[in-house]
């Protein structure tokens, strides 16, 4: 059998917890303008499975790609890298 390939990883903040067992991950990343050489932030929402429900809003997370699990969750929540403080 063939080894599984690398899977992609990003990290971003916790905008939404509502749902159960899912989060909604804000990830912002700076890319370069092709013409005028600028950098242009870009902004990307993803649902992201987080099975012990252990995310709060705020808190700075990594997640990386998986199977589907329903229509819009392609995500699942690794670590969390920082808390959030507001409590």
């Amino acid at each position: 059998m063939g080894e599984r390939g690398q899977r992609k990883s990003l990290i971003g903040t916790v905008v939404g917890n509502r749902m159960n067992k899912t989060a909604v991950i804000l990830v912002e990343r700076l890319i370069s303008h092709a013409i005028y050489n600028k950098y242009v932030r870009r902004r990307a929402k993803y649902l992201a499975h987080d099975a012990g429900d252990i995310c709060g809003i705020g808190d700075k997370v990594r997640i990386v790609e998986c199977r589907p699990l329903s229509k819009r969750k392609r995500w699942q929540v690794v670590d969390i890298i920082e808390k959030s403080q507001a409590a």
